[in-house]
């Protein structure tokens, strides 16, 4: 019987750990290494948007003068990966009494 391809599938870390067989392995490690090309491809295309706009800068003669527009193309945000899960409200804590209280409770009043 034979088996369905996982090239075209996503892959869960699920799917990775348990299944475990070499073609998943590969599959994900050939994921790994496309999106380590993209990333460096992704940081030299911000390398290449940073030098024109120092050029920009370097035009107009100081920097700040010029604003620029917002990117044409929607891009990611940093700092917006999953959101954190909901954590339960941290009790206060106690609030510690007065040293006028302390020194009441060591010489109690007879």
């Amino acid at each position: 019987m034979a088996r369905a391809s996982t090239a075209n599938t996503p892959l869960s870390f699920v799917e990775i750990v348990m299944r475990a067989d070499a073609e998943t392995i590969r599959a994900a490690l050939d994921a790994r290494v496309k999106v380590d090309e993209l990333l460096l491809e992704r940081e030299q295309a911000y390398q290449r948007i940073a030098e024109l706009e120092g050029q920009v800068e370097e035009l107009m003669g100081e920097p700040g003068v010029f604003v620029f527009p917002a990117p044409p193309l929607p891009v990611a945000e940093f700092g917006k990966g999953k959101a954190a899960p909901a954590r339960k409200p941290v009790a206060p804590p106690a609030a510690a009494p007065s040293p006028a209280a302390k020194a009441a409770s060591k010489h109690p009043s007879a």
